[in-house]
């Protein structure tokens, strides 16, 4: 049976076409939380714009379920004078799909400005030319404007956020595919966790955190904060994985992992074992595939910022398999998502009231 429903598409298609860089997820959040309220009590949010829902208030064992909202840009970092825009990152933004990508800059005078990024052509790209390479160097954005003042007139100045415009697609009704499913589909699948959780009529015997945080792709930023605002005693964190039958992935080192075989638990020092065994053995004892993988040292998810929160937080990484991360076309399963989303949903269900996680 399905998990996900008409609503869900919709709100799928509303939430991931909305931007949301880092540093200025407030858009998005609106659009999250507008579809969490019929499925919580109560929600919160803090300074820097994380926003979480809360089932079962004020009991003294504290979960949370988490997602990061913020997706990659690009700043406006100089104007030329013949009106020509360099740019820097905004997390970790691929300078190698820029050249030929339409833009949008975010200005507060005249809303959205619309750019490309230029490229020489083919015809030009000759001798040692033909060696050009976009890098953080040369890549360029052209607005059509003859000079800097000209830009400035159009309300683009230097720290301008600019984001890619491409729309959210059903590929062969198979795949989603688009931008910023790194990690806005996280944010869905938590959502879609609360709905259940109501449309069951789930009693759960603590305080539930459905947990939408800021600026991962900088530092896992938000977590860190929100995780020492709930002080939670589980974290079960979901983000994004690399599918590595992608063309030119080194599986020796990035492990074996495939879009449509489920969604794949992470073992790595912030991953808590006795955590992982309770989250495997959900996962065979309700069917759901899963995947695993290996991270040496650090997760690089917001898992590490939970699990290293307080005194320590039991935390485990479910993570959905993508292709083509940080780029306009990622992709993920919708198998794969729905597994997802039954599989933090049955652990929920499985968790006591004051579990201990500690090994000894």
């Amino acid at each position: 049976m399905s998990v996900l429903n008409k609503e869900s598409k919709n709100f799928i298609e509303k939430y991931l076409n909305n931007a949301s860089p880092v540093g200025f997820e407030a858009s998005g959040q609106k659009i999250w939380l507008e579809y969490l309220k019929p499925y919580i009590d109560d929600w919160g949010s803090d300074n820097y714009g994380t926003v979480y829902g809360i089932i079962n208030p004020g009991q003294e064992y504290k979960v949370v379920i988490e997602a990061h909202a913020d997706e990659i840009s690009w700043f406006v970092s100089y104007i030329s004078d013949d009106g020509m825009l360099t740019v820097c990152r905004n997390g970790g933004s691929d300078h190698m799909i820029a050249p030929s990508k339409r833009v949008n800059i975010h200005t507060r005078k005249n809303g959205i400005v619309t750019g490309v990024f230029g490229w020489p052509a083919i015809h030009t790209r000759k001798g040692e030319n033909a060696k050009l390479a976009p890098s953080l160097e040369n890549i360029f954005i052209d607005v059509g404007a003859s000079n800097k003042q000209e830009v400035l007139d159009m309300g683009v100045h230097v720290g301008c956020v600019i984001t890619y415009p491409d729309p959210i697609i059903e590929l062969n009704k198979k795949y989603f595919c688009g931008r910023a499913l790194d990690n806005r589909m996280g944010g869905v699948c938590i959502a879609e966790v609360a709905r259940l959780l109501k449309e069951n009529k789930v009693k759960l015997p603590y305080t539930l955190y459905i947990v939408n945080s800021v600026q991962e792709e900088v530092g896992l930023r938000g977590a860190g904060m929100i995780a020492h605002t709930l002080s939670p005693d589980l974290a079960i964190v979901t983000d994004v994985t690399h599918d590595t039958t992608t063309p030119m992935i080194n599986k020796k080192k990035y492990g074996d992992v495939k879009c449509g075989s489920g969604p794949s638990i992470n073992y790595a020092p912030a991953c808590h074992n006795n955590v992982i065994k309770l989250a495997e053995d959900v996962a065979e004892n309700h069917e759901i595939p899963f995947q695993r993988e290996a991270s040496s040292r650090a997760t690089g998810t917001d898992t590490d910022a939970f699990a290293f929160s307080k005194g320590g937080v039991p935390s485990v990484l479910i993570s959905l398999p993508l292709k083509y991360m940080h780029t306009t076309v990622e992709m993920a399963h919708i198998d794969d998502i729905e597994n997802t989303i039954k599989w933090m949903y049955e652990i929920l269900k499985a968790v006591k009231n004051g579990q201990s996680f500690k090994y000894i």
